[in-house]
């Protein structure tokens, strides 16, 4: 039975009976409708934090799994881009150095690849972290990207390795005649008193003693450009074209031992030791020339030589002395 309610009337001096009306019911109906609303939605979510279903236990866990994989796989990636970096860092430092290459530029090595709009498209709209997803697939874009590039580097490493192994066996790097015990370098490169002349003049070359008839040596791979014969100047001369920008000259020979054209070997008999020429003792001249300028040939003495040999050649080739021809 409902519970009657009266209020105190000071105008009758009675207790009145108070009248409820329709709208009063309502409003107190929702207000209490509301507050037990509120009291379910609190216990929902204590009850779900504290007794998870387990739909909602396996999506958690699915979730942690996700998380650490996506960790591990972040962790791998940037383990990636750290190798692949001191790989850049060879490549430009040892590599590219050691066959005079130019270094890739860093705006190049960094490989951009836009922004995040190009991943858009790859991705379910009902999917959450969003932003995770698209970060790995950037870092993944990236670091293809650069493997690429350095792939390619390697390429152009493995060309440039080929023909600096042509051109070190081109390059003139031994004495052009046996001289074991380093006694027949006899006149060195620079400014030098002329036998015949009486003058200083400048001494192209370096002249090595000898006695007639001993070998001479091509002190590179190359190609026979010039056999000339004749009674002035450098007498019989031979040249030798070892491409890269090197020729040798060899003068003042007794006789040769190849032909015009022929390609000859470092290390080949090209002909013998003479006095012809402006020459006034049976001895080598020899002349190393890089890119049309005739350069100081003993600095090129290095394949057949120990350091000890080489500081005492430099020695030997500095002294003032006199040449013995052209």
């Amino acid at each position: 039975m409902a519970k009657i309610k009266y209020y105190y009337d000071t105008e009758t001096c009675r207790y009145e009976r108070v009248q409820t009306s329709t709208s009063d019911v309502i409003v107190n109906a929702l207000g209490l409708l509301f507050i037990c609303v509120i009291f379910g939605i609190i216990f929902s979510f204590t009850y779900s934090a504290y007794f998870p279903s387990a739909t909602v236990q396996r999506l958690k866990k699915e979730n942690n799994e996700l998380l650490y994989y996506y960790n591990l796989l972040n962790k791998e990636l940037n383990h990636s881009n750290k190798v692949l970096g001191h790989l850049q860092e060879r490549d430009d430092d040892i590599y590219r150095s050691i066959f005079e290459a130019e270094p890739i530029p860093m705006e190049i090595r960094q490989a951009g690849s836009g922004g995040s709009e190009k991943y858009k498209d790859l991705l379910d709209k009902r999917l959450s972290r969003e932003d995770l997803i698209i970060s790995t697939l950037q870092k993944i874009d990236v670091l293809k990207r650069r493997m690429y590039i350095q792939t390619k580097s390697f390429d152009e490493i493995a060309q440039l390795a080929k023909s600096k192994k042509e051109m070190i066996s081109h390059i003139p790097a031994i004495q052009p005649i046996s001289n074991q015990n380093l006694n027949r370098l006899a006149s060195g490169f620079g400014m030098r008193f002329h036998p015949i002349l009486k003058i200083k003049r400048m001494h192209s070359g370096c002249d090595f003693s000898a006695p007639q008839g001993t070998p001479i040596y091509a002190t590179g791979d190359g190609k026979i450009t010039k056999l000339q014969r004749s009674r002035k100047g450098y007498g019989n001369e031979i040249e030798i074209d070892h491409g890269f920008g090197y020729v040798t000259k060899y003068a003042h020979l007794l006789e040769f031992n190849v032909r015009k054209g022929q390609t000859v070997k470092r290390g080949q008999i090209i002909g013998k030791v003479g006095s012809t020429g402006l020459s006034v003792a049976p001895h080598l001249h020899y002349e190393v020339i890089y890119k049309d300028r005739k350069v100081n040939p003993v600095y090129y003495f290095s394949n057949d030589v120990t350091d000890d040999q080489y500081d005492k050649l430099i020695e030997i080739a500095s002294r003032e002395n006199q040449s013995l021809g052209w």
